[in-house]
């Protein structure tokens, strides 16, 4: 009997621990459910550098195969379904923004399950070489508005849209916010959509609008100010090498309140002069009045006269 009762005892035990881990994974559910519908936030997806996309066959369609969610490219924009809902973006790796299942583009639903890297669990009760089952998902009332989704000429497809290969130089640590997003596709991807009226209708994203921080991701970069430019400013050394190379730089400075002269103003040098003192009479000393100068012989003869010893 203790021996029953002790077994039926675990089985109860067993049963309540299995209740309580699918009430904490409903929970887990609930929240994430919450967290990704949010629209122009993070929806969960981190996609660190420029996918690899490679087109469906038959199909306007690229996916990427690598990835682990359902990432496409179509008409210009990538597209990504999660949580049961579809998203766009015009960057692989976000934001996102919230598309209602009224406007999901045809072609994107009708691409078969196989391409889908991340199937929900009742995608696996229909075929993968089928598209899914939007209308049996989605309700009869979704069904009426989309008619023909299903249904096209598969000889007529159209062109696929060219791929925005200029983001293969922001990865993830130069991973731009939305309003140079903006810019750079407005200078390298001048695409027009193929469905302009349906293109319109889309959540359009918000100028100045940042990206949200999700983990194992980096906030991105935010563009810093351009200085405005600066005025030409003359080298340090400059003014001195150019007032050396001016002439009568190396003359003493003028006294205090008295100006310097002025080096280009004055006259050219004269050949020197022998000067010439002349008295009131306008002769030259040595020559007053009445006298005469005596020839150089003369002269002599009375110098040596004068030396003459006496007799």
């Amino acid at each position: 009997m203790l021996e029953r009762s002790g077994k039926r005892h675990l089985w109860t035990l067993l049963a309540v621990c299995v209740l309580l881990g699918t009430n904490t994974a409903a929970i887990g559910q609930v929240r994430v459910g919450v967290g990704i519908a949010v629209p122009g936030l993070s929806i969960g997806i981190n996609v660190p550098s420029y996918p690899q996309l490679v087109p469906i066959p038959g199909y306007p369609v690229y996916y990427a195969p690598q990835l682990g969610v359902n990432l496409f490219f179509y008409d210009g924009l990538y597209w990504t379904y999660a949580g049961d809902s579809w998203y766009y973006s015009s960057w692989y790796d976000g934001p996102w923004y919230l598309v209602e299942p009224e406007l999901v583009p045809d072609f994107l639903l009708r691409v078969p399950i196989r391409y889908y890297r991340r199937p929900p669990p009742y995608f696996l009760h229909w075929s993968r070489e089928g598209p899914p089952r939007w209308g049996e998902h989605w309700g009869h009332a979704w069904e009426q508005r989309r008619p023909g989704w299903d249904r096209w000429n598969r000889a007529a497809v159209p062109p696929r849209a060219p791929l925005p290969g200029f983001q293969r130089q922001y990865p993830r640590g130069r991973y731009p916010d939305v309003d140079r997003q903006r810019t750079l596709e407005n200078r390298y991807y001048r695409y027009s959509p193929r469905e302009p009226r349906d293109r319109s209708r889309l959540p359009a994203p918000q100028m100045g609008q940042r990206l949200a921080p999700q983990p194992g991701r980096p906030a991105p970069q935010q563009r810093r100010p351009e200085a405005p430019p600066q005025a030409h400013r003359t080298p340090p050394g400059a003014e001195q090498q150019r007032a050396i190379q001016q002439p009568g730089f190396n003359r003493p400075p003028a006294r205090s309140g008295q100006p310097r002269p002025d080096v280009s103003r004055r006259p050219a040098a004269q050949p020197p002069r022998q000067r010439e003192e002349r008295d009131n009479s306008g002769r030259p000393p040595g020559q007053q009045q009445g006298d005469q100068r005596q020839p150089h012989g003369q002269r002599g003869n009375e110098h040596r006269q004068n030396q003459r010893p006496p007799g």
